[in-house]
């Protein structure tokens, strides 16, 4: 089937993209990049990457720590084996996080049912008192309402440019959602209308959000969508979209007391290949 434009939302679709996916969708035919990539046990590790930040504010007795659980890029599709998507989520469920959040690209071209009951079943498995997620550019170029409804089956909230203040003893922390920077319509404003609590923490897809939210008091922002490169040599990315993700395509960077957490992401976007950019989560420890 020959797609030429968005069937959602997003926007930047170009007629380019589509002949791409349009080509991916009959030489990936059946998934058998991800059943034979299945086969192989360096395809399905995850790194997990652990960071805390001291950004609580003192209160009479010891604090107990804010958990995040972070996973982005899943692209459940044809290129990307479960076995690397079951092994993500076991890794961070070993954690035992008060949150999983959750950066978007959930999905590798178009969506269907099938793709729809395995994130729905995936997420629902997974055990935190909160699941939170935004979605990413291949979201918004498929049938997202989809997508939403299966990471709701699965018990999470998806948001979009909105805040949600995190209930007792983490009740000076709020986490704010935008829609993705890139494709998406973006609403700082909105997002951060009710967003006063002391410590900020922002949620989205790409690093193009930065500068959108600079000067509005966020401690942390986590996001993915880079793929650290995806196809990388041992000095560093090849190629990342984007003058954001090029700037800073993977890991954790101080923006003027900001930090920001790139991720390399979990799943294969348009090749099933890797090179130099391990699959990666985030457990992330908020003290």
């Amino acid at each position: 089937m020959l797609k030429l434009q968005s069937t959602g939302r997003g926007r930047r679709y170009t007629r380019l993209r589509g002949l791409v996916e349009s080509a991916q969708s009959l030489a990936y035919a059946g998934g058998w990049p991800a059943r034979l990539l299945g086969q192989v046990p360096a395809a399905s590790r995850v790194r997990v990457l652990r960071h805390t930040f001291p950004l609580l504010p003192a209160r009479n007795g010891r604090r107990r720590p804010l958990r995040l659980a972070f996973i982005s890029d899943l692209h459940i599709g044809p290129i990307t084996p479960d076995k690397l998507i079951d092994h993500a989520f076991a890794q961070l469920q070993e954690a035992e996080p008060d949150i999983l959040v959750m950066g978007g690209d959930y999905v590798s071209l178009e969506v269907n049912d099938a793709v729809a009951e395995k994130l729905a079943a995936a997420v629902g498995a997974f055990r935190a008192s909160m699941k939170l997620a935004v979605l990413g550019n291949h979201d918004l170029w498929t049938r997202h309402e989809l997508i939403e409804r299966a990471l709701e089956a699965g018990g999470a909230r998806v948001m979009l440019n909105e805040s949600v203040r995190l209930p007792p003893p983490h009740d000076d922390v709020v986490i704010v959602g935008l829609d993705d920077p890139w494709t998406g319509q973006v609403d700082p404003d909105k997002a951060f209308a009710g967003a006063d609590a002391p410590v900020k923490l922002v949620l989205t897809h790409a690093p193009e959000a930065v500068p959108l939210v600079e000067g509005r008091g966020v401690q942390l922002l986590m996001c993915g969508h880079t793929h650290g490169g995806q196809v990388a040599a041992p000095w560093g990315p090849i190629l990342v979209e984007g003058h954001f993700g090029r700037r800073w395509p993977f890991g954790l960077h101080d923006i003027d007391g900001m930090q920001l957490f790139v991720s390399r992401g979990v799943g294969y976007s348009d090749l099933p290949v890797r090179s130099f950019a391990p699959s990666d989560v985030a457990v992330i420890d908020i003290v």
